[in-house]
């Protein structure tokens, strides 16, 4: 089905490479890396993910926006990523929860996207050559200038993403998951307090801390290790996040402090990288990362093989373990290190989002494991 649009787009890649389509969502120019992912539900979460800071998403799933838009469904106030690029957006939206259309929604927040272009060839190019920065113009720039200001942007690695969409205020995080049956928040009962640092924290790791009877305090990302002991939590929680983990240096000199502590430490994602560093391990760039909701991960102290739905371009270099360090998930896809624990504490961190919104909810055990530590 024709995406109604008419006017002409494309996207041009750093390495040259140009993909004809029609405009969707605002016009005008965007740049940004150009990723893929491979979920097949959850546009709106993916596009309100913090972690896809200064991103161009590909969907490879090639009907998208059928469900529409909803506030609900936010896992941020705002839409984070640069641009995206689809196959065949909906034309029309079915969805009782619906409060507008996809269409509608990026035109309103002012984003460029492109529809009607190959994202199978696109993702097959960004997976032999890597994810690469490009530029999706409808405005009339001409394919020159577009590369031109695709070679010249600047690239992730080294970029502090982390200071640009943490907070800068101490918040609380008071309601669980949306009872769809009821069309309401629930409001459990808190009996424990997590401090939560904000790397670019999605909503669900909070309505599922929450879920579990926890009182969440979310502080900004540079918030001191003596502070955060203040608030006497019963557990710290290390979130997910934007960029190059290497270039947050402020927040593993924090980290460092707070592992020698006895209280619990639980890690997601950038928190997981974040974490890692503070112990001594260092972080490299992926050639196209993990994006997806299918990724299968083994858990090394189990022997199970969970579904996980992953959102990263770095990952953990697994050379120079330390001894008090165990590696306790790896990537069924590529091996690289899903997972770690510190031997002898309660501390512990994944790479991969087991709050999985959109996703599989085969590690919402570790949530639990959380709960148990702080018990």
């Amino acid at each position: 089905m024709r995406h109604p649009n008419t006017t002409p787009a494309f996207l041009a890649l750093a390495d040259g490479r140009i993909f004809y389509g029609l405009s969707l969502g605002a016009v005008g120019n965007t740049i940004g890396e150009v990723c893929f992912n491979t979920a097949m539900t959850g546009y709106q979460e993916i596009l309100t993910d913090p972690s896809y800071t200064e991103q161009i998403i590909t969907f490879t799933y090639p009907h998208i926006g059928n469900v529409g838009i909803n506030e609900v469904d936010m896992e941020s106030d705002k839409i984070s990523v640069r641009g995206l690029i689809v196959r065949a957006p909906a034309r029309q939206t079915s969805n009782y929860r619906a409060e507008q259309s996809l269409e509608a929604w990026l035109q309103a927040n002012n984003v460029v996207g492109i529809a009607n272009i190959d994202t199978r060839a696109l993702t097959r190019h960004l997976r032999d050559n890597g994810s690469q920065t490009g530029v999706i113009a409808s405005d009339g720039m001409s394919e020159k200038e577009a590369i031109q200001q695709a070679q010249a942007w600047e690239v992730l690695e080294g970029k502090d993403l982390v200071g640009q969409v943490s907070r800068t205020d101490t918040d609380t995080w008071r309601h669980g998951s949306y009872d769809l049956g009821n069309a309401v928040f629930t409001a459990p009962v808190t009996t424990k307090h997590v401090v939560a640092l904000d790397f670019g924290c999605k909503n669900n790791i909070f309505r599922k801390l929450t879920d579990r009877g926890i009182k969440v305090s979310v502080v900004p990302a540079n918030t001191s290790a003596q502070n955060i002991l203040d608030m006497k939590p019963d557990g710290i929680f290390l979130s997910n996040g934007p960029g190059d983990p290497a270039a947050v240096d402020y927040a593993v000199d924090t980290i460092k402090i707070l592992v020698e502590k006895d209280t619990p430490i639980f890690g997601i994602c950038m928190g997981h990288q974040l974490l890692s560093q503070a112990l001594g391990l260092k972080t490299f760039k992926l050639k196209f990362g993990h994006r997806g909701g299918n990724h299968p991960v083994k858990d090394l102290t189990t022997g199970k093989v969970e579904i996980t739905s992953q959102n990263h371009g770095f990952a953990v270099a697994d050379n120079d373990v330390p001894s008090y360090v165990e590696i306790t998930h790896r990537s069924l896809f590529d091996n690289t290190v899903e997972g770690l624990a510190v031997k002898g504490k309660p501390i512990f961190s994944v790479q991969y989002h087991p709050e999985a919104s959109p996703g599989p909810h085969d590690a919402d055990y570790l949530f639990d494991r959380f709960v148990e530590f702080m018990k």
